[in-house]
């Protein structure tokens, strides 16, 4: 049992665990934004477009709700709710979009920043040279390549 223990505090204690959790938390958070985005901002306009009708009310009742004489639901209605599911694919659009253009924005900053040269203060001296495109070999190339492999090896 001693050495489980071990393991699993060598386990939380590796970086990618803790990034992981931070990675976790931080969608948590941004998933709120992106609800309020939807629920307060978004869906309200879509409403007005529609004629000031609330989205995630749209239904189609297949069977009306059976109420009795003193206002008691004895039978539930029976609805495809597909107001809710427009509502949640507007979600999940704005939430692939917004993570796409993240991480655009992050890979654009990678990219500047690893063709910068910095001294040893950190200040930027010059820009590094670029890297000289090597062609992918040719199927050819590579087929050649295996032949003679393959005759030094007899």
């Amino acid at each position: 049992m001693k050495k489980f223990f071990e393991e699993f505090k060598a386990f939380i204690s590796k970086g990618n665990v803790v990034d992981m959790a931070v990675g976790v938390i931080i969608a948590t958070a941004f998933n709120k934004i992106v609800t309020s985005l939807v629920n307060d901002v978004v869906m309200p306009l879509v409403g007005i477009l529609v004629g000031g009708l609330n989205v995630s009310d749209w239904k189609w009742v297949i069977s009306e709700a059976v109420i009795d004489k003193t206002g008691v639901v004895v039978t539930a209605e029976n609805a495809l709710r597909y107001g809710m599911f427009i509502q949640n694919i507007i979600d999940f659009l704005i939430v692939a979009f917004s993570i796409f253009v993240t991480l655009k924005i992050m890979m654009s900053f990678k990219d500047g920043m690893g063709k910068l040269k910095k001294n040893k203060k950190g200040e930027v001296v010059e820009e590094a040279p670029a890297e000289p495109e090597v062609p992918a070999p040719t199927e050819v190339e590579i087929l050649a390549e295996i032949r003679d492999m393959l005759k030094e090896r007899k």
